[in-house]
């Protein structure tokens, strides 16, 4: 467990996974055990979406890769870089062809081991200021390395009809959970505000969009995501990848928090 601290906030990171964001004692991150989701937040790479329905196979330029849903980056252990009062650096490699232990197998895929066609290095980057939290993804590899990235932390909700605003238009919890496990599409945006007991900022550079989430009423994924994986069908999922080019691919998150009561 390592634990950040800048003035009246505090964030705890266990093994690179986000678990706590205090700020005037008032924690925004869900918390595991409650109910809703067993993690805090978790990454989805190289690809985003389910891929039961195509064999869990996707396409690569290089060859067929075996991903279970939301990519094997998961499965991974972090690495801790560096660390400070302020900020800390975790890391993820991956070897080409390398198989990795499918977690979800045998009770939710019938994949025991994952693969993936290319190297990557996968760095995650935390650090706290007066302008709240900065989460940066970098993303190392090869020329023309195909990927998709999301980012999926889960939010506590304390109140019973918190709202979402996007492009200025209002977001409550009812049409998310609507939308069930597709998770309710918020197209070409890069900035969103949690209003519930307390505001918290949202705003992105790199992804392009956001998903969100939920099956329970005290917690809330609001995830930037580079492709949005239901607007294809499962055997064309590698119509959402990107390609790296010469330089890595640089991806952040930042929350800001908004202490004002809501009346």
């Amino acid at each position: 467990m390592l634990t950040l601290n800048y003035q009246n906030q505090s964030v705890k990171i266990d093994g690179g996974e986000l678990i706590g964001y205090k700020v005037s004692g008032h924690e925004y991150i869900h918390q595991k055990g409650s109910a809703g989701w067993r993690n805090s937040d978790t990454e989805m790479f190289p690809i985003i979406g389910p891929t039961a329905a195509a064999g869990f196979q996707v396409q690569t330029p290089r060859d067929i890769a075996v991903q279970d849903q939301h990519g094997l980056l998961r499965e991974l252990d972090y690495e801790l870089l560096s660390k400070s009062e302020t900020s800390a650096t975790y890391r993820k490699t991956y070897k080409a062809g390398a198989p990795v232990t499918n977690s979800k197998y045998p009770e939710k895929s019938n994949k025991k081991f994952l693969f993936f066609t290319y190297d990557f290095e996968f760095r995650k980057h935390f650090e706290i200021s007066e302008n709240g939290l900065e989460i940066t993804f970098i993303v190392s590899g090869e020329r023309d390395m195909p990927f998709m990235l999301g980012y999926h932390p889960a939010f506590k909700i304390y109140t019973n009809s918190p709202i979402i605003v996007a492009h200025s238009k209002e977001i409550s919890l009812a049409e998310i959970l609507s939308a069930g496990s597709r998770a309710l599409e918020v197209p070409d945006c890069q900035e969103i505000l949690l209003k519930d007991l307390k505001e918290l900022h949202i705003r992105t550079e790199g992804f392009g969009h956001f998903m969100l989430w939920t099956e329970v009423s005290n917690m809330l994924c609001i995830e930037p995501i580079s492709f949005y994986p239901y607007s294809v069908a499962q055997s064309n999922l590698h119509e959402g990848f990107r390609y790296l080019k010469d330089s890595d691919e640089v991806f952040r998150v930042f929350l800001d928090p908004q202490l004002k009561e809501l009346s």
